[in-house]
This record gives C-alpha cells, sequence and structure tokens, in this order.
C-alpha cells in the first residue's frame, strides 16, 4: 500500500524506511526499493529520495552495495530497554535482527542506592523485585538492563517475581489489573564508573584497579498514584546509544 501524507518530504521518505529497519521488518543485507519505486510510492521526486537515502546512510541504516542498490546495513546501534518499548507496542516483537539477552536474574531484596530509593519512593525496607539482563548484539554484550519494581507494581504483577522472562511490557498488566494508566518519566543519560559485576556482564577484562567509565541512563515510570517501576541501562564504552527526539522515545 503507497504512503500517502500532505507534502511527503525525504524525512517522511527516510522515517518510514528507518522505522521498518527499526521493527525488524526489514533486515541487514536485505534490499530497499529502487529510486523510481519509492518514487512511486511517496509520489516524490528523484532528488526527494536521495537525500532521504543519504540521511539513513548518514544513520549507519543502509549502505551501498553496487547492483543490488542500497541495502539495509548491520546495526551501528545498542538497543536496549526503553527503546525496545515503541516496537513492541507496534509490531509485538521485543528483538530485532541479531538481538537477544542473557544472564537473566530475578531477585527479591530491599535496594541501598539512594538514586533508586528516591525514584520509586522507597523507605528502604520494602522489598523489591530486581530484575537483570545483558542484552547482545550478534553474541556481543552492548548494555546491561536492571529493572526494579515497588511492591505496588510486583504484587499487582506477580509475573515480575518469576524466574521466567516476561513476555511483554509490565504496563498494560498493570493498567489492566489496577485500571491507571502507566506513563514513562524523563529519560537521563549520565557517566559513571562500572561496578565489577557491570563490567563481567560485559565481558570487559581489565585489572581490578582500573576504572572504566560507562554511559548510563534512567527512567522512572509512574501511574496517577506514584512511581511504578525504575529502569536503568549500562551501556558498554563502545556502545552508540541512538537519543530519542522526545521523551517518549519516538
Amino acid at each position: 500500500m503507497a504512503y500517502r501524507s500532505s507534502g511527503a518530504g525525504y524525512a517522511d521518505v527516510a522515517e518510514h524506511f528507518r522505522q521498518r529497519i527499526k521493527d525488524g521488518d526489514l533486515s541487514p543485507g536485505d534490499p530497499l526499493p529502487s529510486v523510481a519505486e519509492i518514487r512511486a510510492q511517496f509520489e516524490v521526486s528523484a532528488k526527494t529520495v536521495s537525500r532521504a537515502l543519504g540521511v539513513l546512510k548518514s544513520e549507519g541504516l543502509v549502505t551501498s552495495r553496487g547492483a543490488l542498490g542500497t541495502v539495509v546495513a548491520e546495526p551501528q546501534t545498542v538497543t536496549s530497554g526503553v527503546d525496545r518499548l515503541p516496537r513492541l507496542a507496534r509490531t509485538g516483537r521485543r528483538y530485532g535482527h541479531g538481538e537477544d539477552s542473557t544472564g537473566h536474574r530475578v531477585m527479591i531484596r530491599s535496594v541501598a542506592d539512594p538514586k533508586v530509593v528516591r525514584a520509586l519512593e522507597l523507605d528502604g525496607s520494602e522489598e523489591t523485585v530486581i530484575r537483570i539482563r545483558t542484552f547482545r548484539q550478534n553474541g556481543r554484550p552492548t548494555s546491561v538492563g536492571v529493572s526494579v519494581y515497588p511492591p505496588r507494581t510486583w504484587t499487582v504483577v506477580p509475573e515480575l517475581a518469576q524466574e521466567e522472562r516476561m513476555s511483554g511490557f509490565f504496563g498494560p498488566l498493570y493498567e489492566e489489573r489496577t485500571g491507571r494508566e502507566v506513563s514513562m518519566g524523563e529519560r537521563v543519560g549520565y557517566l559513571r564508573l562500572a561496578s565489577q559485576d557491570e563490567l563481567d556482564a560485559l565481558e570487559i577484562k581489565v585489572p581490578p584497579v582500573t576504572p572504566v567509565t560507562v554511559f548510563v541512563t534512567d527512567v522512572t515510570f509512574h501511574d496517577e498514584d506514584g512511581p511504578v517501576a525504575y529502569w536503568e541501562d549500562v551501556y558498554a564504552p563502545d556502545a552508540r546509544v541512538p537519543m530519542p527526539a522526545d521523551a517518549n522515545g519516538q
């Protein structure tokens, strides 16, 4: 079905294929339609198509492959945690081409980290559910994801306390069972030193006394009564992390 919009331009064309690549509809090595086909689909000029493909190439999403034309490139950026939610909502797929996660752990314990205590408005004694996993791209660890759920969340969604992987985002289950909408707060990024557990998960081999700086993002989810989850992603030092245009990562 042709993409139709009022005054479609190069940004519309680029976003269409960007989304198809991120959603996994197009995999590395898959060819994009020809310039003529894209022109007909979007009803735009050859110059507009050229600009759109140039944008995608600059983002590392596509590459020129001789007689094959423009094809999808191997992923250059990390997709983890919050980045997966829009795709999960659109397609039901948690992982894209070459993506997976390992090292899944589930713990029930109190939290001592002051940042998490503040974010979830804990008094320091409540037992939270902590879920940890290592995200991988083509077998290489790219980030460590940690999610923490206060009692008010995991008592409503007890699946969070089970060892099995969650089949989807906890939000819809929570909303269905409470009638309260879950919203995502502002996502914040910063640098800090990695812990030894994080270095082990990311398979970074350095002497114990060697500090390693990592990029971290965190976000808190809320309903009308307060915080319901805290998510943190710790990225490998060489990871390229996409920064969303807005707080919803869309």
